[in-house]
């Protein structure tokens, strides 16, 4: 159910000038940007705390922490949109995109692996085990660890947005998978 309805163009000042930076050339801005639109200061805010540029972690290790994170918050909206624009990038098969949402161990490296128990605690706790930090730096050094944990936090926020605002979903981007 949508609470906040999504901006309608055309878009001008500021506004435009984010949601043209936030989208590949060429494509319409997708419905969360524009519901954030309504409010422009948020709007930018977002667009200049994201984490989506070339990071210290890999593309595969950011989308694996997203997706995951965005399973767990229920936030099928961004959960599809990054299967939409990013799983191919991330080398991300069927199986594994299933597995963000539903376990499947043997479906991922042990480094995946890694990164699926640091969003799961992240989750529940709000903190890693020491084990699971501990395994954490057998993969990735500080910064990739702290990049890590701010996606989480990021997308955990994203979630709160899409949720809380009711944001429609995007007609080309998947649905969560069934059981």
């Amino acid at each position: 159910m949508t609470r906040i309805e999504p901006l309608s163009g055309p878009f001008e000042g500021p506004v435009a000038e984010d949601l043209t930076r936030m989208m590949p050339p060429g494509m319409a801005p997708i419905a969360l940007f524009r519901t954030l639109a309504k409010n422009p200061r948020v709007l930018r805010r977002f667009r200049r705390g994201s984490l989506l540029d070339p990071g210290s972690v890999s593309v595969r290790d950011r989308e694996v922490m997203i997706l995951r994170t965005t399973a767990r918050t229920g936030a099928e909206y961004e959960w599809g949109v990054h299967v939409a624009f990013f799983s191919g990038a991330a080398g991300l098969d069927a199986r594994q995109i299933r597995a963000t949402v539903f376990d499947d161990p043997e479906a991922w490296t042990e480094r995946d692996r890694v990164v699926l128990a640091l969003a799961d605690e992240l989750h529940r706790d709000a903190r890693p085990s020491d084990a699971t930090f501990d395994a954490l730096r057998a993969h990735f050094d500080e910064g990739q660890v702290l990049e890590l944990l701010a996606l989480a936090g990021f997308y955990r926020c994203v979630a709160y947005v899409v949720n809380g605002a009711g944001v429609p979903l995007e007609d080309a981007a998947p649905r969560f998978p069934s059981r």
